[in-house]
């Protein structure tokens, strides 16, 4: 058994790479223990913010805490999110998801990983791709 005690790990601000705006990663389990593949950790995105295209080679699960946020999966329409909601994407899925223009949103963010990975970032969501969703 192994317990992380709260305000034990740092919070991380998300790589520009991945995301756009401001975005606090605060760690719940980042590092699998074998022969599990899951991680996780709860992120916090300030209004506007929102993370590139990406894909999870095994899913992802997002349960959402605070806020308002969206979703949107390539070639469908951005979907808001609230606390409560659970959304699942599917292997391999090309999508996105932050707050909206005017609210913060913080979700927990659950994925397995494949050969050690657990993402394929993509391209960055344009301004134009993320306010036709507002």
């Amino acid at each position: 058994m192994e317990i992380k005690r709260v305000g034990s790990q740092a919070s991380i601000a998300g790589p520009a790479d991945w995301f756009t705006g401001t975005v606090r990663i605060d760690p719940l389990f980042l590092e699998a223990h074998d022969p599990s593949r899951a991680t996780g950790a709860s992120v916090t995105f300030e209004p506007g913010a929102r993370t590139a295209w990406h894909s999870h080679p095994l899913g992802q699960t997002l349960i959402v805490t605070f806020g308002c946020g969206r979703v949107q999966r390539f070639g469908g329409p951005a979907e808001k999110i609230r606390p409560g909601d659970v959304v699942w994407i599917a292997p391999g899925e090309k999508h996105w998801h932050g707050a909206t223009a005017a609210t913060a949103m913080t979700h927990i963010a659950i994925q397995e990983q494949l050969d050690g990975k657990a993402a394929d970032w993509m391209e960055k969501v344009t301004d134009e791709e993320y306010r036709a969703g507002v």
